[in-house]
Protein backbone atom coordinates (compact mmCIF):
# COMPACT_ATOMS: atom_id res chain seq x y z
CA UNK A 1 0.00 0.00 0.00
CA UNK A 2 2.94 2.62 0.66
CA UNK A 3 4.64 1.44 -2.54
CA UNK A 4 2.22 1.91 -4.47
CA UNK A 5 1.40 5.59 -2.89
CA UNK A 6 4.82 6.35 -3.02
CA UNK A 7 4.49 5.68 -7.28
CA UNK A 8 1.94 8.14 -7.23
CA UNK A 9 3.83 10.63 -5.43
CA UNK A 10 6.82 10.53 -7.90
CA UNK A 11 4.81 10.07 -10.81
CA UNK A 12 3.24 13.40 -10.02
CA UNK A 13 6.05 15.45 -9.15
CA UNK A 14 7.68 17.52 -12.32
CA UNK A 15 10.92 16.68 -13.88
CA UNK A 16 13.96 18.57 -14.12
CA UNK A 17 12.99 19.08 -17.27
CA UNK A 18 9.35 20.50 -16.85
CA UNK A 19 10.34 22.57 -14.30
CA UNK A 20 13.57 24.12 -16.71
CA UNK A 21 10.42 24.74 -18.80
CA UNK A 22 8.36 26.22 -16.71
CA UNK A 23 11.21 28.90 -15.85
CA UNK A 24 11.61 29.47 -19.18
CA UNK A 25 8.27 30.15 -20.19
CA UNK A 26 7.84 32.38 -16.91
CA UNK A 27 11.02 34.28 -17.58
CA UNK A 28 9.39 34.89 -21.17
CA UNK A 29 6.34 36.25 -20.21
CA UNK A 30 7.91 38.56 -17.85
CA UNK A 31 10.57 39.57 -20.87
CA UNK A 32 7.45 39.91 -23.02
CA UNK A 33 5.01 42.04 -20.40
CA UNK A 34 8.29 44.20 -19.20
CA UNK A 35 8.66 45.08 -23.64
CA UNK A 36 4.72 46.11 -23.37
CA UNK A 37 5.32 48.25 -20.81
CA UNK A 38 8.21 49.90 -21.92
CA UNK A 39 6.54 50.18 -25.24
CA UNK A 40 3.75 51.71 -23.50
CA UNK A 41 6.25 54.23 -21.93
CA UNK A 42 7.37 54.83 -24.95
CA UNK A 43 4.14 55.48 -26.71
CA UNK A 44 3.31 57.65 -24.13
CA UNK A 45 6.61 59.68 -23.99
CA UNK A 46 6.05 60.30 -27.57
CA UNK A 47 2.37 61.17 -26.96
CA UNK A 48 3.49 64.24 -24.77
CA UNK A 49 6.42 65.01 -27.14
CA UNK A 50 4.14 65.28 -30.17
CA UNK A 51 1.77 67.74 -27.56
CA UNK A 52 4.42 69.57 -26.48
CA UNK A 53 5.56 70.11 -30.37
CA UNK A 54 1.90 70.92 -31.27
CA UNK A 55 1.66 73.31 -28.84
CA UNK A 56 4.55 75.28 -29.49
CA UNK A 57 4.18 74.57 -33.78
CA UNK A 58 0.97 76.55 -33.01
CA UNK A 59 2.08 79.27 -30.79
CA UNK A 60 5.10 79.54 -33.73
CA UNK A 61 2.40 80.30 -36.11
CA UNK A 62 0.56 82.18 -33.94
CA UNK A 63 3.19 84.86 -33.37
CA UNK A 64 4.12 84.39 -37.05
CA UNK A 65 1.40 85.48 -38.43
CA UNK A 66 0.30 88.44 -35.94
CA UNK A 67 4.36 89.54 -36.76
CA UNK A 68 3.82 89.41 -40.85
CA UNK A 69 0.68 91.26 -40.56
CA UNK A 70 2.38 93.81 -37.98
CA UNK A 71 5.34 94.85 -38.31
CA UNK A 72 4.98 96.93 -41.22
CA UNK A 73 2.54 98.72 -39.04
CA UNK A 74 5.78 100.30 -36.88
CA UNK A 75 6.53 102.02 -40.67
CA UNK A 76 4.90 104.79 -42.59
CA UNK A 77 5.06 106.77 -45.51
CA UNK A 78 5.90 109.88 -46.16
CA UNK A 79 5.95 112.32 -48.93
CA UNK A 80 8.29 115.12 -49.24
CA UNK A 81 6.40 118.39 -50.83
CA UNK A 82 7.90 121.80 -51.17
CA UNK A 83 5.22 124.75 -49.53
CA UNK A 84 5.71 127.92 -49.74
CA UNK A 85 3.86 129.98 -46.46
CA UNK A 86 3.22 132.78 -48.75
CA UNK A 87 1.64 135.33 -46.69
CA UNK A 88 -0.60 137.02 -48.61
CA UNK A 89 -2.05 134.10 -49.47
CA UNK A 90 -2.82 132.80 -45.62
CA UNK A 91 -3.49 136.33 -44.76
CA UNK A 92 -0.44 136.03 -42.06
CA UNK A 93 2.62 137.80 -41.43
CA UNK A 94 5.09 136.14 -38.79
CA UNK A 95 4.05 138.53 -36.19
CA UNK A 96 0.58 137.00 -36.20
CA UNK A 97 -1.20 135.87 -33.28
CA UNK A 98 -2.47 132.03 -32.83
CA UNK A 99 -5.85 133.33 -32.89
CA UNK A 100 -5.36 134.50 -36.55
CA UNK A 101 -3.07 132.00 -37.56
CA UNK A 102 -6.05 129.12 -36.29
CA UNK A 103 -8.49 131.47 -38.18
CA UNK A 104 -6.38 131.29 -41.33
CA UNK A 105 -7.91 128.81 -44.21
CA UNK A 106 -5.27 126.35 -44.49
CA UNK A 107 -7.41 123.39 -46.11
CA UNK A 108 -7.43 125.88 -49.76
CA UNK A 109 -3.85 126.82 -48.85
CA UNK A 110 -2.98 123.20 -48.86
CA UNK A 111 -5.01 122.55 -52.29
CA UNK A 112 -3.53 125.15 -53.79
CA UNK A 113 0.09 124.27 -52.96
CA UNK A 114 -0.76 120.27 -54.23
CA UNK A 115 -1.85 121.71 -57.74
CA UNK A 116 0.99 124.28 -57.58
CA UNK A 117 3.41 121.24 -57.48
CA UNK A 118 1.03 119.19 -60.35
CA UNK A 119 -0.26 122.27 -62.89
CA UNK A 120 -1.02 119.50 -65.80
CA UNK A 121 -4.06 117.95 -63.27
CA UNK A 122 -6.86 120.47 -63.94
CA UNK A 123 -10.04 118.51 -63.78
CA UNK A 124 -12.08 118.33 -60.92
CA UNK A 125 -12.36 114.50 -60.19
CA UNK A 126 -8.37 114.49 -60.78
CA UNK A 127 -7.42 116.72 -58.27
CA UNK A 128 -9.76 115.13 -55.63
CA UNK A 129 -7.59 112.32 -56.17
CA UNK A 130 -4.24 113.96 -55.64
CA UNK A 131 -5.64 115.74 -52.41
CA UNK A 132 -6.55 111.83 -51.87
CA UNK A 133 -2.89 110.87 -51.86
CA UNK A 134 -2.13 113.30 -48.41
CA UNK A 135 -3.62 111.82 -45.01
CA UNK A 136 -7.05 114.36 -44.88
CA UNK A 137 -5.71 116.39 -41.25
CA UNK A 138 -2.88 117.61 -43.30
CA UNK A 139 -4.09 121.49 -43.20
CA UNK A 140 -4.63 120.62 -39.54
CA UNK A 141 -0.78 119.43 -39.25
CA UNK A 142 0.03 122.87 -41.38
CA UNK A 143 -1.42 125.01 -39.28
CA UNK A 144 -0.50 123.38 -36.00
CA UNK A 145 3.16 123.84 -37.32
CA UNK A 146 2.59 127.72 -38.34
CA UNK A 147 0.76 128.33 -34.55
CA UNK A 148 4.29 126.54 -33.42
CA UNK A 149 6.63 128.57 -35.50
CA UNK A 150 5.31 131.48 -37.15
CA UNK A 151 8.40 132.62 -38.47
CA UNK A 152 7.61 129.88 -41.53
CA UNK A 153 5.29 132.18 -42.37
CA UNK A 154 6.84 134.07 -45.74
CA UNK A 155 9.42 130.81 -45.89
CA UNK A 156 9.64 127.91 -48.63
CA UNK A 157 9.92 124.23 -46.78
CA UNK A 158 10.06 120.65 -47.73
CA UNK A 159 7.46 119.43 -45.31
CA UNK A 160 7.06 116.03 -45.12
CA UNK A 161 3.27 114.90 -45.20
CA UNK A 162 1.79 111.88 -44.10
CA UNK A 163 0.30 109.57 -46.67
CA UNK A 164 -3.16 108.05 -46.98
CA UNK A 165 -3.73 104.85 -45.42
CA UNK A 166 -4.82 103.67 -49.22
CA UNK A 167 -1.02 105.06 -50.30
CA UNK A 168 0.75 104.17 -47.38
CA UNK A 169 -0.49 99.99 -47.81
CA UNK A 170 0.40 99.93 -51.95
CA UNK A 171 3.50 101.19 -51.33
CA UNK A 172 4.14 99.08 -48.40
CA UNK A 173 2.68 95.68 -50.10
CA UNK A 174 2.02 96.13 -53.97
CA UNK A 175 4.67 98.73 -55.25
CA UNK A 176 7.19 97.16 -57.53
CA UNK A 177 6.03 93.84 -57.16
CA UNK A 178 4.91 91.54 -60.06
CA UNK A 179 1.64 90.73 -58.73
CA UNK A 180 -1.71 89.75 -60.72
CA UNK A 181 -5.00 91.85 -60.49
CA UNK A 182 -6.60 90.03 -57.72
CA UNK A 183 -3.36 89.37 -56.12
CA UNK A 184 -2.61 93.86 -55.61
CA UNK A 185 -3.54 95.24 -52.91
CA UNK A 186 -4.76 98.65 -53.41
CA UNK A 187 -7.59 101.33 -53.70
CA UNK A 188 -5.89 103.72 -55.67
CA UNK A 189 -7.28 103.51 -59.60
CA UNK A 190 -4.65 104.23 -62.32
CA UNK A 191 -3.82 107.53 -62.05
CA UNK A 192 -2.93 107.87 -58.63
CA UNK A 193 -0.90 104.83 -58.95
CA UNK A 194 1.26 106.48 -61.32
CA UNK A 195 1.36 109.91 -59.03
CA UNK A 196 2.62 107.20 -57.05
CA UNK A 197 5.02 106.18 -59.40
CA UNK A 198 5.93 109.78 -60.25
CA UNK A 199 6.65 110.51 -56.54
CA UNK A 200 8.68 107.64 -55.86
CA UNK A 201 10.84 108.15 -59.00
CA UNK A 202 11.61 111.56 -58.03
CA UNK A 203 12.59 110.66 -54.64
CA UNK A 204 10.23 112.68 -52.67
CA UNK A 205 8.44 108.92 -51.03
CA UNK A 206 10.45 107.67 -47.89
CA UNK A 207 9.37 105.13 -45.05
CA UNK A 208 10.27 106.06 -41.56
CA UNK A 209 9.38 104.53 -38.21
CA UNK A 210 5.62 104.97 -37.11
CA UNK A 211 5.90 107.36 -34.21
CA UNK A 212 2.33 108.15 -34.48
CA UNK A 213 1.42 104.71 -33.19
CA UNK A 214 2.88 105.43 -30.18
CA UNK A 215 1.83 109.35 -30.31
CA UNK A 216 -1.25 109.76 -31.28
CA UNK A 217 -4.91 107.90 -29.43
CA UNK A 218 -7.39 106.50 -31.83
CA UNK A 219 -8.37 108.17 -35.06
CA UNK A 220 -10.87 107.37 -37.86
CA UNK A 221 -7.98 107.59 -40.31
CA UNK A 222 -5.48 104.87 -40.00
CA UNK A 223 -2.53 106.57 -41.10
CA UNK A 224 -3.38 108.93 -37.90
CA UNK A 225 -4.47 105.99 -35.44
CA UNK A 226 -2.54 105.21 -32.25
CA UNK A 227 -2.46 103.68 -29.09
CA UNK A 228 -1.40 106.27 -26.56
CA UNK A 229 -4.84 107.03 -25.08
CA UNK A 230 -5.66 102.88 -24.83
CA UNK A 231 -2.02 102.50 -23.30
CA UNK A 232 -2.37 105.34 -20.94
CA UNK A 233 -6.10 103.96 -19.81
CA UNK A 234 -4.51 100.53 -19.42
CA UNK A 235 -1.99 102.18 -16.73
CA UNK A 236 -4.61 103.73 -15.19
CA UNK A 237 -7.04 101.03 -15.11
CA UNK A 238 -4.52 98.84 -13.37
CA UNK A 239 -3.27 101.61 -11.03
CA UNK A 240 -6.90 101.64 -9.35
CA UNK A 241 -7.01 97.88 -9.79
CA UNK A 242 -3.47 97.46 -7.71
CA UNK A 243 -3.76 99.93 -5.15
CA UNK A 244 -7.48 98.45 -4.41
CA UNK A 245 -6.98 94.37 -4.98
CA UNK A 246 -3.24 94.07 -3.62
CA UNK A 247 -4.11 94.99 0.60
CA UNK A 248 -7.92 93.41 0.52
CA UNK A 249 -6.45 90.07 -0.66
CA UNK A 250 -3.63 90.26 1.52
CA UNK A 251 -5.72 91.18 4.43
CA UNK A 252 -7.90 88.54 3.60
CA UNK A 253 -5.61 86.12 3.05
CA UNK A 254 -4.06 86.99 6.22
CA UNK A 255 -6.87 86.56 8.20
CA UNK A 256 -7.93 83.38 6.77
CA UNK A 257 -4.74 82.17 7.22
CA UNK A 258 -3.87 83.00 10.39
CA UNK A 259 -6.74 84.42 12.88
CA UNK A 260 -10.29 82.62 11.47
CA UNK A 261 -11.74 80.32 13.39
CA UNK A 262 -11.81 77.07 11.59
CA UNK A 263 -16.10 77.10 11.37
CA UNK A 264 -18.89 76.70 8.87
CA UNK A 265 -18.57 80.16 7.78
CA UNK A 266 -15.01 80.69 7.14
CA UNK A 267 -15.60 77.38 4.84
CA UNK A 268 -18.30 79.36 3.27
CA UNK A 269 -15.95 81.91 2.59
CA UNK A 270 -13.24 79.75 1.16
CA UNK A 271 -15.79 77.82 -0.84
CA UNK A 272 -16.74 81.09 -2.78
CA UNK A 273 -13.42 82.63 -3.25
CA UNK A 274 -12.06 79.50 -5.19
CA UNK A 275 -15.46 79.39 -7.05
CA UNK A 276 -14.92 82.91 -7.96
CA UNK A 277 -11.57 82.32 -9.72
CA UNK A 278 -13.56 80.32 -12.34
CA UNK A 279 -16.13 82.50 -12.98
CA UNK A 280 -16.33 84.11 -16.37
CA UNK A 281 -14.88 87.58 -16.40
CA UNK A 282 -17.90 88.95 -18.41
CA UNK A 283 -19.95 88.02 -15.13
CA UNK A 284 -18.19 90.66 -13.26
CA UNK A 285 -18.54 93.23 -15.81
CA UNK A 286 -22.46 92.40 -15.37
CA UNK A 287 -22.09 93.29 -11.64
CA UNK A 288 -19.97 96.10 -12.11
CA UNK A 289 -22.47 97.83 -14.42
CA UNK A 290 -25.11 96.68 -12.58
CA UNK A 291 -24.08 98.15 -9.18
CA UNK A 292 -21.37 100.57 -9.90
CA UNK A 293 -22.98 102.12 -13.03
CA UNK A 294 -26.90 101.52 -12.76
CA UNK A 295 -27.34 101.36 -8.82
CA UNK A 296 -24.22 104.06 -7.92
CA UNK A 297 -24.69 106.16 -10.94
CA UNK A 298 -21.04 106.40 -11.80
CA UNK A 299 -20.02 107.15 -15.39
CA UNK A 300 -19.38 104.69 -18.35
CA UNK A 301 -15.98 104.25 -19.86
CA UNK A 302 -13.29 105.44 -17.26
CA UNK A 303 -10.61 104.07 -15.50
CA UNK A 304 -12.00 104.02 -12.14
CA UNK A 305 -15.32 102.21 -13.03
CA UNK A 306 -12.42 99.94 -14.96
CA UNK A 307 -10.51 99.48 -12.34
CA UNK A 308 -13.19 98.77 -9.68
CA UNK A 309 -14.43 95.93 -11.93
CA UNK A 310 -10.82 94.52 -12.64
CA UNK A 311 -10.63 94.49 -8.88
CA UNK A 312 -13.47 92.44 -8.49
CA UNK A 313 -12.08 89.74 -11.15
CA UNK A 314 -8.53 89.45 -9.55
CA UNK A 315 -9.14 89.49 -5.39
CA UNK A 316 -9.80 85.69 -6.00
CA UNK A 317 -6.75 84.97 -7.56
CA UNK A 318 -4.61 86.82 -5.45
CA UNK A 319 -6.08 85.44 -2.49
CA UNK A 320 -5.53 82.52 -3.53
CA UNK A 321 -1.86 83.45 -3.85
CA UNK A 322 -0.99 84.99 -1.44
CA UNK A 323 -2.49 81.71 1.00
CA UNK A 324 -0.31 79.76 -0.72
CA UNK A 325 2.87 82.17 0.42
CA UNK A 326 1.29 82.37 3.82
CA UNK A 327 1.09 78.59 3.95
CA UNK A 328 4.65 78.08 2.76
CA UNK A 329 6.34 79.70 5.97
CA UNK A 330 7.66 77.00 8.30
CA UNK A 331 5.40 77.02 11.40
CA UNK A 332 8.54 76.62 13.38
CA UNK A 333 9.22 80.62 12.24
CA UNK A 334 5.74 81.52 13.91
CA UNK A 335 6.87 79.39 17.17
CA UNK A 336 10.09 80.74 17.48
CA UNK A 337 8.42 84.38 17.56
CA UNK A 338 5.56 83.04 19.87
CA UNK A 339 8.29 81.83 22.14
CA UNK A 340 9.98 85.13 22.58
CA UNK A 341 7.07 86.46 23.28
CA UNK A 342 5.91 88.42 20.62
CA UNK A 343 2.06 88.45 19.94
CA UNK A 344 0.26 87.16 17.13
CA UNK A 345 0.14 90.65 15.60
CA UNK A 346 4.10 90.74 15.65
CA UNK A 347 4.25 87.27 14.49
CA UNK A 348 2.27 88.17 11.34
CA UNK A 349 3.32 91.31 10.40
CA UNK A 350 6.93 91.32 11.71
CA UNK A 351 8.20 87.80 10.56
CA UNK A 352 5.63 85.37 8.61
CA UNK A 353 4.14 88.51 6.18
CA UNK A 354 8.23 89.65 4.93
CA UNK A 355 8.60 86.28 4.12
CA UNK A 356 5.43 85.56 2.35
CA UNK A 357 5.62 88.92 0.14
CA UNK A 358 7.63 87.66 -2.56
CA UNK A 359 5.02 84.79 -3.16
CA UNK A 360 2.19 87.89 -2.95
CA UNK A 361 3.77 89.84 -5.44
CA UNK A 362 4.26 87.19 -7.78
CA UNK A 363 0.88 86.53 -7.44
CA UNK A 364 -0.53 89.93 -7.97
CA UNK A 365 1.47 90.43 -11.34
CA UNK A 366 0.32 87.05 -12.57
CA UNK A 367 -3.01 88.81 -11.67
CA UNK A 368 -2.49 92.11 -12.87
CA UNK A 369 -1.29 90.33 -16.59
CA UNK A 370 -4.50 89.00 -16.34
CA UNK A 371 -6.46 92.30 -15.87
CA UNK A 372 -4.36 93.80 -18.44
CA UNK A 373 -5.29 91.22 -21.08
CA UNK A 374 -9.27 91.18 -20.25
CA UNK A 375 -11.39 92.20 -22.66
CA UNK A 376 -14.94 91.41 -21.51
CA UNK A 377 -15.97 93.10 -18.68
CA UNK A 378 -14.60 96.69 -19.67
CA UNK A 379 -17.13 95.91 -22.52
CA UNK A 380 -19.79 95.85 -20.21
CA UNK A 381 -18.86 99.20 -18.59
CA UNK A 382 -18.49 101.07 -21.51
CA UNK A 383 -15.26 101.08 -22.23
CA UNK A 384 -15.67 100.26 -25.53
CA UNK A 385 -16.06 103.75 -26.52
CA UNK A 386 -14.28 106.22 -29.54
CA UNK A 387 -11.57 107.80 -27.67
CA UNK A 388 -9.46 110.85 -29.13
CA UNK A 389 -7.82 111.77 -26.19
CA UNK A 390 -5.62 110.51 -23.88
CA UNK A 391 -6.91 110.47 -20.58
CA UNK A 392 -4.90 112.40 -17.93
CA UNK A 393 -6.79 111.56 -14.77
CA UNK A 394 -8.50 108.04 -13.51
CA UNK A 395 -12.47 110.31 -13.75
CA UNK A 396 -11.55 110.76 -17.59
CA UNK A 397 -13.25 108.48 -20.24
CA UNK A 398 -11.01 105.78 -21.23
CA UNK A 399 -10.26 103.12 -23.43
CA UNK A 400 -7.40 99.86 -22.74
CA UNK A 401 -5.38 98.40 -25.14
CA UNK A 402 -7.41 94.99 -25.54
CA UNK A 403 -10.58 97.11 -26.26
CA UNK A 404 -8.73 99.20 -29.03
CA UNK A 405 -7.42 95.84 -30.48
CA UNK A 406 -11.09 94.86 -30.63
CA UNK A 407 -12.26 97.86 -32.47
CA UNK A 408 -10.06 98.17 -35.09
CA UNK A 409 -10.43 94.35 -35.44
CA UNK A 410 -14.02 95.11 -36.41
CA UNK A 411 -12.76 98.18 -39.08
CA UNK A 412 -12.89 97.47 -43.03
CA UNK A 413 -9.23 99.47 -43.73
CA UNK A 414 -6.64 96.89 -45.21
CA UNK A 415 -4.45 99.62 -42.85
CA UNK A 416 -6.32 99.05 -39.40
CA UNK A 417 -5.93 95.02 -39.86
CA UNK A 418 -2.25 96.12 -39.79
CA UNK A 419 -2.64 98.70 -36.73
CA UNK A 420 -4.64 95.62 -34.75
CA UNK A 421 -1.45 93.18 -35.36
CA UNK A 422 0.88 95.79 -34.00
CA UNK A 423 -1.39 96.52 -30.97
CA UNK A 424 -1.32 92.88 -30.35
CA UNK A 425 2.62 93.08 -30.51
CA UNK A 426 2.95 95.13 -27.86
CA UNK A 427 0.20 94.12 -25.71
CA UNK A 428 1.84 90.48 -25.81
CA UNK A 429 5.33 92.57 -25.23
CA UNK A 430 3.26 93.96 -21.47
CA UNK A 431 1.85 90.20 -20.57
CA UNK A 432 5.47 88.72 -21.45
CA UNK A 433 7.28 91.88 -19.45
CA UNK A 434 5.02 91.05 -16.36
CA UNK A 435 4.89 87.00 -16.50
CA UNK A 436 8.77 87.67 -16.76
CA UNK A 437 8.94 89.99 -14.02
CA UNK A 438 6.75 87.06 -11.76
CA UNK A 439 9.21 84.54 -12.72
CA UNK A 440 12.35 86.79 -11.91
CA UNK A 441 10.91 88.15 -8.32
CA UNK A 442 10.23 84.26 -7.41
CA UNK A 443 13.16 82.99 -8.66
CA UNK A 444 15.03 85.98 -6.78
CA UNK A 445 13.46 86.11 -3.78
CA UNK A 446 12.13 82.77 -2.52
CA UNK A 447 13.57 80.99 0.24
CA UNK A 448 14.51 77.46 0.55
CA UNK A 449 13.28 75.93 4.00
Amino acid sequence: MTDSSNTASNDSMPTPVEVDQARAELAKRRAASLKKRNAAEKRFQWAGRLSIAFGIACVLFLFTDIFSKGISAFTQTYIDVEITFDAEQLGLTPQSTEKEIKAASFGSFFKKSLRAQYPEITERKAKRQLYALFTSDMPLILRNMVVADPSLIGTTQTISMIADDDFDTYYKHSYGKNLGPDEKISRLNEMQENLVHQLVRSGAVKKKFNSILFTNSDSREPELAGIKGAIMGSILTLFVTLILSFPIAVATAIYLEEFAPTNKITDFIEVNINNLAAVPSVIFGLLGLAVFINFFGMPRSVPLIGGFVLTLMTLPTIIISSRAAIKAVPPSIREAALGMGASKVQTVVHHVLPLAMPGMLTGTIIGMAQALGETAPLLMIGMVAFIVDAPSGITDPATVLPVQIFLWSDSPERAFVEKTSAAIMVLLTFLICMNSLAVWLRKRLERRW
